[in-house]
């Protein structure tokens, strides 16, 4: 690229550009930033866990599977909605890309929207405030890794949540049959 046709970063870009250098080359930030993505990779880590909760927990069994079919139902949701929209990753050569994805698509984040609907009904499950602690981390790591804008993360987070809200509030809803009833009453009982 010929220094006549550098652009400065400006918007998403100049952002991006903001964040790497402010946080990207402290000790851990990296490292730590690509741990995330391979554990929010496709929603993967998240319904790994909602299984373990399910199998540890039997008598909230039903409850750590929705919040693994939230984060599942949340992953395809950004899949579809990336696929209609077609925005590309950031390009700008002042952005790193820090980690390799699957796609050129970016808008919105898929790890944004998985682990806020995962965040928000394992918080349901377990008590705590979970939102708040597993949400932030994911995103700035979208930011850190050079893979998304924050407009995609940020949509995200919003698509998350509003899954969430939909497959908990359908969870609720629906009844679950007297045979499994029975069948998780018997192994609880063990």
């Amino acid at each position: 690229m010929s220094v006549d046709a550098y652009r400065a970063p400006h918007g998403e870009d100049a952002v991006l550009v903001a964040v790497q250098h402010a946080i990207a080359g402290r000790p851990g930030v990296l490292p730590g930033a690509r741990g995330l993505s391979h554990f929010g990779e496709h929603s993967a880590g998240w319904v790994g866990v909602a299984v373990v909760g399910a199998l540890a927990q039997p008598s909230r069994r039903r409850e750590w599977l929705t919040a693994g079919a939230g984060a599942f139902v949340a992953h395809a949701a950004a899949v579809v909605i990336k696929r209609i929209v077609r925005r590309t990753r950031p390009n700008h050569p002042d952005v790193s890309v820090n980690v390799g994805t699957p796609s050129s698509l970016s808008f919105p984040s898929a790890h944004a929207t998985s682990t806020a609907a995962a965040a928000i009904l394992l918080g349901r499950v377990t008590g705590l405030p979970l939102p708040w602690l597993l949400v932030p981390p994911m995103a700035l790591s979208r930011l850190v890794l050079g893979v998304h804008y924050p407009t995609d993360v940020l949509t995200g987070v919003v698509v998350g949540a509003a899954v969430a809200n939909a497959v908990g509030a359908l969870a609720d809803r629906v009844e679950v049959p007297p045979a499994v009833k029975f069948v998780a009453s018997k192994e609880t009982a063990r």
